[in-house]
């Protein structure tokens, strides 16, 4: 009898903030601090992926509709949170380029400016739109107060 095999796909997201004064010029500054997380792949980002994948319907996140997100709620990720758990503090922006991919990775880069997402860092995330999106996966991460610096998110996901 042949032996059977499974193939498994995994996701793994990981989140690197590398925080700026406001009057560094990004070319050549060294960050003031460097913190990283690990995320947890949301329900519908699967399905949307699924649905990608196997041409059914659905939003990319490109350079076009990808977005960056960030907020303040600490509520621990749940796979079937569809958006940031933030009641206000919540702020998403384009990526700086379109996702680059390699291989079986993917990354992400967002520039926050100094008058950007001003409070709290908590949690950061992915979406397909600036609104009304879905939410690809979920980082919550104690980031810090963001207080008129210059913050560099970069989100790599691997397929593994």
């Amino acid at each position: 009898m042949p032996q059977r095999t499974r193939d498994r796909f995994g996701w793994h997201g990981h989140a690197v903030l590398r925080k700026f004064w406001a009057d560094d010029d990004l070319t050549r500054a060294t960050p003031y601090d460097v913190m990283e997380a690990e995320n947890l792949l949301l329900t519908v980002g699967a399905t949307l992926a699924l649905n990608l994948i196997f041409g059914s319907t659905g939003t990319k996140l490109d350079g076009t509709n990808g977005r960056m997100c960030v907020g303040d709620s600490a509520t621990a990720a749940a796979a079937g949170q569809t958006d940031l758990q933030a009641a206000t503090n919540k702020f998403r922006k384009a990526f700086d380029a379109p996702p680059t991919i390699s291989g079986n990775q993917v990354q992400c880069v967002t520039t926050f400016a100094t008058g950007e997402a001003n409070f709290t860092w908590a949690e950061a995330g992915l979406a397909n739109s600036a609104s009304g999106a879905t939410m690809f996966d979920r980082f919550v991460q104690a980031f810090g107060a963001k207080s008129g610096q210059q913050w560099i998110l970069t989100i790599t996901g691997t397929l593994t």
